[in-house]
């Protein structure tokens, strides 16, 4: 118990910011490997294709348009991948996002990746052209591959919240983003 306490330290604050829902844009967080986890590309892909179908697509860039529909960049190649419908069978609505559903059924039993938030051999790309750094990461050889995500819905966020429930590390990218360092509250 601290007996200075007065309720205006500055240990009482934390940043908060208001925009208009018109101006706010929620958009995917796409993840880049640096490892195929010793799978060769074939061996790999065929480890894909044992719980998601997946289709080669004759594009530069690939942003998926639905949802449970993910790309998937590696051999300077894209695939529009999506999971098997006998593994669809989701129990709350933390499992049925997308990024749940990499991390379960590719991520963690092909990857070896169980905790996203600190393997080092998983990174993140978020923003207005992510797609792009995704395959520019990729092809510059420090990554192995990279996926592209739908975008969480507001909706999806609301489902989670109104289940008691947490979302997933990394699900969202909010922008406008706030500019690092900039404060509203005076600190003494």
């Amino acid at each position: 118990e601290n007996p200075k306490y007065l309720g205006n330290e500055e240990y009482n604050f934390f940043l908060a910011v208001i925009f208009p829902h018109s101006e706010m844009s929620i958009l995917p967080c796409n993840r880049i490997i640096k490892s195929l986890n010793g799978y060769s590309t074939s061996e790999f892909i065929e480890k894909v294709q044992q719980r998601f179908s997946l289709n080669p697509m004759e594009t530069e860039f690939f942003q998926p348009t639905e949802p449970h529909i993910f790309g998937m960049y590696i051999d300077n190649k894209w695939y529009a991948i999506k999971l098997k419908d006998e593994y669809i069978n989701f129990s709350n609505p933390v499992e049925s996002l997308d990024v749940s559903i990499l991390q379960k059924y590719l991520f963690e039993p092909i990857l070896n990746i169980t905790n996203p938030r600190r393997d080092k051999r998983l990174e993140f790309v978020g923003g207005l052209d992510s797609v792009q750094k995704v395959k520019q990461l990729v092809d510059s050889g420090k990554f192995a591959l990279g996926f592209s995500l739908y975008p969480i819905t507001i909706e999806q966020i609301m489902e989670v919240a109104d289940a008691g429930l947490v979302m997933p590390p990394k699900s969202t990218w909010f922008e406008p983003k706030l500019l690092s360092g900039l404060v509203t509250h005076l600190l003494d």
